[in-house]
């Protein structure tokens, strides 16, 4: 690396400058308000951690993504969080220790080895909500109305939202008595939709009926509410927790409708995001034209059990800075006070006061080429009647009478 490419950032990562950081800090704030309104406390899961506790109940998917070191104090592998569910279910389990639900939100920067979601950014503001210790299809219903609420204040708009559930896949597999290395490439094709290659595997496999056949209509079960029926009708005598999954499906939709009623919602039975650690619903939001998703989550039953203390849980996470931008940027004209640089102990409560009620004031620097307009000032303090006052300022900066 030369010495004109050491400003250079690794690929992936990101710094956030004027004024979007000023936009990302205040759509935090706000969030925290929200969250903070629907009863979730904030929980600061730690930067870095033991690679056990971190990878804990999520599959080879993370482990892929998680940068890793070696502890110089205990010699033991660590990692770099790349997701902080985990870290907040390992906090429920093991450090809270309620009895009942517990909602909990978390909001801060994750590493990843690559970038896979919008933008290919590998450092994403991750901000998310979990609900622990309920099983019913309420409180999936309230993470996602949470979710949707959530992007509804980053003004994040014409947001499409796709509906599945897992354990209709993880059953019919179970029934057909595929074994671990058959489910994987299934459950590969069956993400790509790949409906030639889905036939010919299951054909291969010698699949007794009517499993073959169910299998297969699987990666066809995707549309409108629609598909819900056509499941019913095919998928009706296959079970209890079938049976189960598509009524959590139907009671989501239904209480989606009373808050969303125009909302798009689109159900694919074949989706399978997370599938390695959740048990239940999952759910997804899409803009149009985008090929990711800007929001997602599920449910993921007895995540903490290698705690030692199993929980039903469900949630949802986004990326702030995606947010931000897909959101519109807001026209926000300067707000400021631009005081002189004098050693006046009558400015200098003045200028006390002022930022103790909130406002925003900055001090001149002898010698500075600057303007209250180049600081983002639209008034001034100028001494008037022997005191001083705020002023508004005139196009070139300066004082002028209200």
């Amino acid at each position: 690396m030369t010495p004109e490419d050491r400003w250079l950032l690794p690929e992936g990562i990101e710094e956030i400058l004027p004024p979007a950081a000023g936009r990302l800090e205040r759509l935090r704030r706000k969030l925290l308000d929200l969250y903070s309104s629907w009863g979730y406390e904030l929980v600061v899961p730690p930067l870095i951690e033991f690679l056990e506790s971190l990878l804990t109940g999520t599959g080879n998917d993370l482990e892929l993504q998680t940068f890793k070191l070696t502890d110089q104090l205990s010699g033991r592998m660590m990692g770099v969080r790349a997701d902080m569910t985990p870290q907040v279910a390992r906090i429920d389990a093991h450090l809270l220790k309620r009895e009942g639900p517990a909602r909990l939100c978390y909001m801060g920067t994750v590493l990843r080895t690559r970038g896979d979601g919008f933008g290919g950014s590998r450092s994403p503001y991750q901000a998310g909500v979990e609900l622990y210790g309920h099983r019913g299809h309420e409180s999936d219903l309230e993470v996602l109305n949470l979710m949707l609420e959530t992007l509804a204040a980053a003004r994040v708009a014409d947001v499409h939202l796709d509906l599945g559930h897992v354990a209709i896949f993880r059953e019919l597999v179970r029934q057909a008595g595929l074994d671990r290395a058959r489910e994987g490439v299934l459950f590969e094709v069956l993400q790509r939709k790949a409906l030639p290659e889905i036939r010919e595997c299951l054909a291969g496999w010698g699949l007794a009926p009517p499993h073959d056949r169910l299998l297969s209509r699987l990666a066809e079960l995707n549309g409108g509410l629609e598909v819900l029926d056509e499941a019913q009708a095919l998928l009706a005598h296959q079970g209890a927790i079938i049976v189960e999954a598509l009524e959590t499906l139907r009671r989501l939709v239904a209480g989606l409708r009373r808050c969303w009623p125009e909302l798009p919602v689109h159900i694919d039975l074949a989706e399978l995001r997370g599938y390695h650690y959740h048990t239940g619903a999952v759910f997804s939001t899409y803009l149009p034209g985008q090929g990711q998703a800007i929001a997602q989550g599920g449910r993921y039953d007895e995540i903490g059990q290698v705690f030692g203390r199993a929980r039903p849980a469900t949630g949802f996470s986004t990326d702030l800075a995606t947010l931000l931008a897909l959101s519109p940027a807001p026209e926000e004209p300067a707000r400021g006070i631009y005081a002189p640089s004098l050693d006046d102990p009558a400015l200098e409560r003045k200028v006390q006061a002022l930022r103790s009620r909130g406002e925003r004031v900055v001090r001149a620097l002898p010698g500075a080429a600057e303007t209250p307009r180049l600081l983002g000032c639209d008034r001034v303090l100028a001494r008037q009647n022997g005191d001083w006052a705020v002023t508004a300022a005139d196009n070139g900066g300066r004082a002028r009478s209200e």
